[in-house]
């Protein structure tokens, strides 16, 4: 190819074609030299998660496309207060990863970025259904989906034997029973109910659902206070004294982890982060599978925690962003990160399922297809600005912590939260 047509087909490949047109240029197209993109994201659980986005992405963007990428990382919980300063003084990372439905929350500050959405899909054998209705508002896409971290109970089955469960409660009821007798000989359960991003909401708001509770309805209307809500708020009450470690009011999401690994608790809803850190450190304690949460009186449910990329509107490189998040969902570079998740965090599109990786270890294969299942927040109703606002206030969370806490009776702490919807749905 002659340097003329080149330097035209990767021109047209920055402004236009997207993949057809870095397939065009046989390469990615390069932007000006100096051009620096600051992209905002978490402190991976999964450390050497981390290290591929700085020892293998960044090298690589700045040869291929000419960017300079300055990855910085934060506590999770930290991103709210950071992503809101930003786009109120229109200054701060050109992209920024965000959480759960937080994407609509932010929708009128993130740029379109349904084009690499629509390729990613078609190309990957189509996105899952909650990662979509996470990030689309409307018909366009606010964010870009990266990944979900699947939570389920990771438990040390001899334990649970020992107290005479042969296999995990598969009911709220039967956990309690277990949890009282594993309390008693110093193993609780342990489990966040603090204002924290990933294991406080995946708890309580499908052990709402599985009461017959809801936010909403499909019209939005706030049906919070409500008997199925009532019971439920009784019953965790109950279960936190009697099965639970009561510190966790004020545990955040690697509390638990921590507790686990020392021994000091018997089990916890999480993402795969304690067995992917006991197999770092050679604990050979390994359950047979991860359980899902028991089942209510009205059924069995999951969240499970999305991560998200958003680009800024406010950005003076909006098009590198995009072009950066393009090639970072090219397969070859998407796959070393996926991996060295382990099934930690999971792709946000089918195709992924049939990797090799879920060949390696039977233990994370729960894992692989959990994208297919959960509710999202908000349920009835859409996962949009105004369910983001109530998670972000940690209304349901704080609903459960009232009551298990004693601050509230569970008939009063039902009332004080759905008043708190109300000012939110009105």
């Amino acid at each position: 190819m002659k340097r003329r047509t080149f330097l035209k087909a990767a021109g047209a490949g920055v402004t236009a074609v997207g993949i057809e047109g870095i397939l065009t240029a046989h390469r990615a197209p390069a932007f000006a030299q100096g051009t620096t993109l600051h992209i905002l994201r978490w402190n991976d659980f999964i450390p050497a998660a981390d290290e591929i986005w700085r020892k293998e992405y960044v090298p690589v963007v700045a040869k291929s496309l000419g960017i300079k990428l300055n990855v910085e990382t934060i506590n999770a919980n930290d991103i709210p207060a950071r992503a809101t300063a930003a786009i109120q003084s229109g200054n701060g990372p050109d992209i920024f990863m965000l959480l759960n439905n937080y994407p609509h929350l932010y929708a009128e500050a993130g740029v379109d970025v349904s084009d690499i959405a629509e390729e990613v899909g078609k190309a990957q054998g189509g996105i899952y259904a909650l990662p979509q209705a996470l990030c689309k508002v409307g018909s366009r896409w606010a964010a870009m989906p990266w990944s979900t971290v699947p939570a389920l109970i990771a438990y040390r089955k001899s334990w649970f034997e020992e107290v005479g469960a042969q296999s995990f409660p598969t009911t709220w009821d039967q956990y309690r029973e277990v949890g009282k007798k594993l309390k008693a000989a110093k193993r609780p359960i342990g489990q966040t109910l603090g204002h924290t991003f990933g294991d406080a909401p995946t708890f309580t708001y499908p052990f709402m659902w599985s009461y017959g509770g809801q936010e909403i309805d499909k019209a939005g209307k706030v049906i919070l206070e409500s008997k199925q809500t009532i019971e439920s708020v009784n019953f965790m009450a109950a279960f936190w004294k009697d099965a639970h470690d009561e510190g966790g009011l004020a545990w955040d999401d690697t509390n638990n982890n921590r507790a686990f690994l020392s021994q000091e608790i018997s089990a916890s809803l999480n993402g795969a982060s304690i067995y992917v850190a006991a197999l770092r450190g050679g604990d050979k304690c390994k359950t047979e599978k991860g359980a899902p949460l028991p089942a209510g009186p009205k059924g069995q449910y999951a969240y499970h925690t999305a991560f998200t990329h958003m680009v800024m509107k406010y950005s003076k490189n909006a098009k590198g962003a995009k072009e950066f998040l393009r090639w970072a969902h090219t397969p070859a570079n998407y796959e070393k990160w996926v991996v060295v998740q382990k099934g930690f965090a999971v792709a946000p599109t089918t195709q992924w399922e049939k990797h090799k990786m879920w060949d390696a270890d039977p233990v994370m294969l729960p894992f692989k297809t959990a994208s297919r299942a959960g509710r999202h927040m908000g349920f009835a109703g859409a996962p949009d600005k105004k369910a983001a606002e109530a998670w972000n206030k940690y209304i349901i969370v704080d609903m459960y912590a009232q009551a298990a806490s004693g601050k509230m009776k569970p008939e009063e702490s039902v009332k004080w939260a759905a008043g708190e919807l109300s000012k939110i749905y009105t």
